[in-house]
């Protein structure tokens, strides 16, 4: 069975106001990963997100590059505790 991590990501760049958070929603859901993305005050944008190593490494790809109109500067990776995330959600 595949080893379930948990990741704390900020991207940095051009991010907000090109649906990077939309984006990420949909590609995480796709890949079957767990969390949430949320816009920082400082422009950056902040997820946490949870599924297994194959998955998150095609997510972490996805996140250098982002959707067509944002502009990715820096990708920062932490990993943490599993949070037991179900599903995986936008927040305001």
């Amino acid at each position: 069975m595949a080893k379930i991590k948990s990741l704390q990501i900020q991207v940095t760049g051009r991010v907000q106001k090109v649906g990077f958070r939309f984006n990420a929603q949909d590609t995480a859901l796709k890949l079957r990963l767990n969390g949430f993305v949320m816009n920082n005050t400082d422009g950056s944008v902040y997820m946490e997100v949870e599924g297994d190593e194959d998955s998150l490494n095609q997510f972490l790809i996805w996140c250098h590059q982002g959707p067509e109109w944002s502009m990715v500067t820096g990708v920062k990776v932490v990993e943490q505790d599993i949070k037991g995330y179900e599903g995986f959600f936008v927040k305001k």
